[in-house]
């Protein structure tokens, strides 16, 4: 017999009993949301609920309540909508390419089908829905087989994959895992454990979209319900004008940037995307000279490159001759200990309250009118505000350039400021690199990629930490950030095409420090496996990168810090 513990309850089960087994056996095999489980946690490891246990441990049960079992619950869902598809298209590529919305959005290549933007139609889309349904209701295993790397590679030349086999030029591992479902010629792989079957796919929609799809999940905070679709614009806008760059640098996925670095082609990648991002950020300082704007607002995500789109913005507007004045929101920080704990106990300073709003909207009121006023200075060491702060006085000439998570956040601006004196920017990293056709390379492990390194090399955290910290991070911008991302005058995109080449060099050995016993085991093994299909840049070619550039703001060197 095995000693376990599930989720708290200890018990003893027979060896080679599945988590799932032992749920049922516990009473604890729910079959609705939120309740659903849908994978496990042993140690550090994700798991299937298929998985054989073979020794005492405890297991934590994922629900689609936590980030893991979320991604879960995706990857099965593309499965079984791959093989939906390909049942009415069998000779077309469906490719994943960034979320949008609540959804994730997918489109066909146009190689394969004649150049036709309507090629998907809102009836096909309606047919492909009905189809996943079909799938959900037979409750088909997910079979997990694992195949050589040059079974893999032949399999995938046989059906005409050719993103596939591109990928697996460059896997070091000699085998590769697939998953497929009795009666449909699919053999796929998403990097990351499945769902024991298809039934367990209940609440999803999809949503006609330009000649392709979004995949629609369960609600984040009522799974009982499909997420509604509401299109972002502006955000959309920005995430086609990334595919022109990667058109236009010839660097669509992973393979390409690879051959890029092997052909010794990466130097003039890096140039021209740096050209790119000082145009964009050329763009921002004109449209904010011809607003005559007073105060330019600049917000996004963790690790986005907030300050150096700031420090950029503020040397544009400097060749116009002005004279801007920069403010970091983070020193209205209320003191540590007068901030209210959230409901887990924690001080939450992704929360606009832990802010001092109305200090800041009183002086910016102030600041506008050409008034002095004294702004605080928070002191990050003490987790308290300095006594003395900086006296500042704005005129016409001198812009104030505001950066802060919570910059676009209406409940920052006073009634008394004219909003036609205000210019919003959002700032984010919004790659449209793929690994290939069916998986993304996700913006949120990008920037977390990022803030693993910034707080290592600036900050002395340890991994750990720095992992410790993202959930209440990504909870904070779900609730505090992406809702205003729309109300932005300008979505600038911080994403380099080059950066995840350069980037492992600095990560791969920190990820692959956290143990097997860590709770944060498996978060950091799901950077490792993607990172691992990338070439690192060598240190010459790392010199090619600008003083100035976004990338320095985490790997150092950047002349703003």
């Amino acid at each position: 017999m095995i000693n376990i513990t599930l989720d708290g309850i200890a018990m003893q089960v027979e060896e080679k009993t599945t988590i799932k087994d032992a749920l049922s056996s516990a009473g604890l095999m729910v079959n609705e949301m939120p309740a659903l489980p849908l994978a496990a946690m042993i140690g550090g490891r994700v798991c299937s609920l298929n998985y054989v246990l073979k020794r005492d441990c405890a297991v934590r049960i994922l629900r689609y309540g936590q980030e893991e079992g979320r991604r879960v619950y995706e990857r099965s869902l593309k499965f079984v909508l791959i093989c939906a598809v390909r049942s009415f298209f069998p000779h077309i590529a469906l490719i994943e390419r960034y979320s949008l919305g609540k959804g994730v959005y997918l489109t066909f290549d146009k190689d394969d089908t004649n150049d036709r933007e309507d090629f998907l139609t809102q009836d096909d889309v309606k047919a492909v829905e009905e189809k996943c349904r079909e799938i959900v209701k037979k409750d088909i295993p997910f079979v997990r087989t694992r195949l050589t790397k040059n079974e893999a590679t032949e399999h995938y030349r046989r059906t005409e994959q050719k993103d596939k086999c591109e990928l697996l030029e460059w896997r070091r591992s000699a085998y590769f895992d697939t998953y497929s479902i009795e009666g449909y010629d699919t053999f796929d792989y998403y990097y990351g454990e499945m769902l024991p079957s298809t039934g367990y796919l209940k609440v999803f929609r999809l949503e006609y979209l330009n000649g392709g799809l979004v995949m629609l999940m369960p609600d984040v905070y009522d799974p009982k319900k499909c997420a509604e679709y509401v299109h972002p614009v502006k955000l959309a806008h920005v995430f086609a004008q990334t595919d022109d760059w990667c058109a236009l640098m010839d660097c669509r996925n992973v393979s390409d940037v690879n051959r890029h670095v092997k052909n010794g082609e990466i130097n003039e990648l890096i140039l021209v995307n740096e050209i790119l991002h000082e145009r964009m950020y050329a763009k921002a300082a004109d449209e904010i000279i011809g607003r005559d704007a007073r105060a330019i607002l600049v917000a996004g995500p963790s690790s986005s490159g907030k300050t150096t789109s700031a420090n950029r913005i503020y040397s544009q507007l400097r060749a116009f001759g002005k004279k801007p004045i920069q403010i970091s929101l983070d020193n209205y920080y209320f003191d540590r200990d007068a901030i209210k704990a959230d409901e887990n106990g924690e001080t939450d300073l992704e929360n606009i309250n832990a802010l001092d709003v109305a200090r800041f909207a009183d002086d910016l009121e102030k600041l506008i009118r050409g008034e002095e006023t004294e702004t605080p200075v928070f002191n990050f060491r003490t987790g308290r505000r300095e006594e003395k702060g900086v006296t500042l006085r704005a005129d016409k000439n001198s812009p104030l350039i505001i950066e802060g998570i919570h910059g676009l956040n209406p409940l920052m601006i006073t009634q008394a400021v004219d909003a036609g004196s205000l210019y919003r920017i959002y700032v984010s990293a919004l790659t449209t690199l793929n690994l290939d056709n069916h998986n993304r390379i996700r913006t949120s492990d990008v920037r977390l990629m990022r803030r693993l390194v910034r707080d290592y090399r600036m900050r002395n955290a340890s991994v750990e930490l720095t992992l410790s910290m993202w959930d209440s991070v990504r909870r904070g911008e779900e609730k505090w950030i992406f809702p205003y991302q729309e109300s932005a005058d300008m979505i600038l995109n911080t994403t380099l095409l080059y950066e995840l080449s350069v980037m492992k060099k600095y990560v791969y050995d920190l990820l692959i420090s956290v143990s097997p016993e860590s709770m944060y085991y498996t978060q950091a093994m799901e950077l490792v496996k993607f990172l691992s299909y990338f070439e690192e840049t060598d240190n010459e070619t790392d010199e090619k990168i600008p003083p100035t550039s976004v990338m320095r703001e985490f790997i150092g060197g950047s002349v703003y810090f």
